[in-house]
């Protein structure tokens, strides 16, 4: 079977020569095609203050992304690069170099720029360029957003309700026919819920699982992750010198720092028992935030004796690792689909802006395309799964979602084979998994959901069985 990918390669194509003539349209498409051979462009998005640049920091692993500047209006894009460098776009005149800092120096993104594109070697960045975005608001801002990124990550610091509206707005304009499969809601600052406390990220999360349930939410995004930034930035940058100050912070009596540990001023202050300098408290104030002081020292008192080991502890109950686990399910082992569905968006508006004959056989194709998007439906099947909004017996939902590609999108992977299996091998496992999923459609006890649900993995099944087929070599 032709993927969605290979389709919209095609129709792309079919549109670069029919618009070639066009001064407007054939650069467009032109940078649709470049587009299918470049990292996966994920956008960070959200209100002032929700986190965007610090979220950057924690998912790059490095504080790349100065956090006290604001943007102005600036798009900063983060790719991958040889050597540390960024260049300058101002709505006007030439590009320039700007500087680059490491450690959260504000001030290196004029406010006469759109755009800042930073290249850095970074290992996070090989396979997706993350962009951090003006605050949301404008419908500019929103619209740039959906004309040039693959995927979202649209942070809100609670309760979502007005601050979904951009992004929703943004969706009725521009998906009329693609679902929003591309767009994962986090809720940001996930260390403040509940003022804070040291169980702040257990309410966090519990708080993502209930939206991920709410009509309102599942209609705009694939799901609901809970995310510390701060502390998943201090996880993954954490030096020596702060380990050291936190373990002779957590070597004094629990009672009597109790009391310093309730407000920002009480820990700055100068009656804070022990030697440890109002500076370097200050700066971890600034790292981890009063909440993440306070998580670090009871980890270090408990669990976590060694630098690495906190380290790991205050990733993991940042929620980054589930944020990316999100993420590399839902957005990079699907690139191809996200940017074809990226490339359909575009094409759609080219075609209807710029009516000429031959568009209507290309906008007969985006619907032949959209119509038989199979990816689209796992992706939001997938999510389902993960947010607990379809549910299927354990062992049923644990292969419905390998054979979705939530373990990866290879034949292999998705049939749960041998690392190196022969041909033999696939077709058996792909025979065993369609007959038992053909059985759960038409099983009494499911729900029609569940039935739904079935024939879906029942789809993926037959596709794999007819690519199975049509490889002329073992896969």
């Amino acid at each position: 079977m032709t993927s969605l990918d290979e389709a919209v390669w095609a129709i792309l194509n079919a549109a670069a020569e029919l618009y070639a003539d066009s001064p407007v349209a054939a650069p467009l498409l032109e940078q649709q095609l470049r587009r299918f051979a470049e990292p996966l462009r994920v956008a960070v998005v959200g209100p002032a203050a929700a986190g965007k640049s610090t979220l950057v920091n924690a998912l790059v692993g490095e504080e790349i992304a100065p956090v006290a500047a604001g943007g102005g209006g600036t798009f900063t894009w983060y790719q991958d690069g040889p050597e540390r460098r960024a260049i300058g776009y101002p709505a006007q005149g030439p590009p320039r170099e700007v500087p680059v800092y490491r450690h959260r120096v504000p001030g290196w993104r004029p406010p006469e720029l759109t755009d800042v594109v930073v290249d850095w070697p970074a290992r996070d960045l090989r396979a997706a360029t993350l962009i951090d975005t003006p605050p949301v608001g404008e419908d500019p801002v929103m619209e740039r957003v959906w004309r040039e990124a693959d995927a979202v990550l649209y942070l809100v610091r609670n309760v979502p309700g007005a601050g979904l509206r951009p992004l929703r707005h943004a969706q009725d304009a521009w998906l009329t026919r693609p679902a929003p499969v591309n767009t994962i809601l986090v809720l940001s600052r996930a260390d403040e819920v509940g003022g804070g406390r040291i169980d702040a990220l257990t309410s966090a999360r519990q708080l993502a699982r209930r939206y991920r349930r709410e009509v309102p939410v599942r209609a705009v995004c694939q799901t609901v992750v809970a995310v510390a930034g701060l502390l998943g930035v201090a996880g993954r940058t954490l030096r020596e010198p702060e380990f050291a100050a936190l373990r002779a912070l957590s070597a004094r009596p629990r009672e009597e720092l109790a009391g310093h540990l309730l407000s920002a001023d009480r820990f700055t202050g100068d009656a804070f028992p022990g030697d440890l300098d109002r500076g370097v408290r200050g700066e971890l104030l600034a790292r981890f935030g009063l909440c993440g002081v306070r998580l670090s020292t009871t980890l270090i008192r408990t669990c976590c004796p060694t630098q690495s080991t906190l380290a790991s502890e205050l990733i993991r109950r940042s929620g980054l690792d589930e944020l990316r686990d999100c993420m590399n399910q839902l957005f990079l082992d699907r690139r191809q689909v996200l940017k074809a569905r990226s490339a359909l968006l575009a094409l759609g508006s080219v075609v209807r802006a710029d009516p000429r004959p031959g568009a209507r056989r290309l906008l007969m194709d985006l619907d032949r395309a959209l119509a038989n998007a199979h990816d689209f439906q796992e992706l939001r099947l997938l999510a389902c799964l993960r947010a607990g909004r379809t549910t299927l017996p354990a062992g049923l939902d644990q292969e419905a979602r390998r054979l979705l590609g939530a373990a990866g999108t290879e034949m292999a992977a998705r049939l749960g084979a041998s690392p190196e299996p022969t041909e033999e091998e696939l077709w058996a496992l792909g025979a065993e998994a369609l007959a038992r999923w053909r059985e759960q459609t038409e099983n009494p006890v499911f729900t029609e959901d569940q039935r739904r649900a079935a024939r879906l993995v029942v789809r993926s099944c037959e596709g794999l069985l007819t690519d199975l087929a049509q490889s002329p070599q073992p896969v």
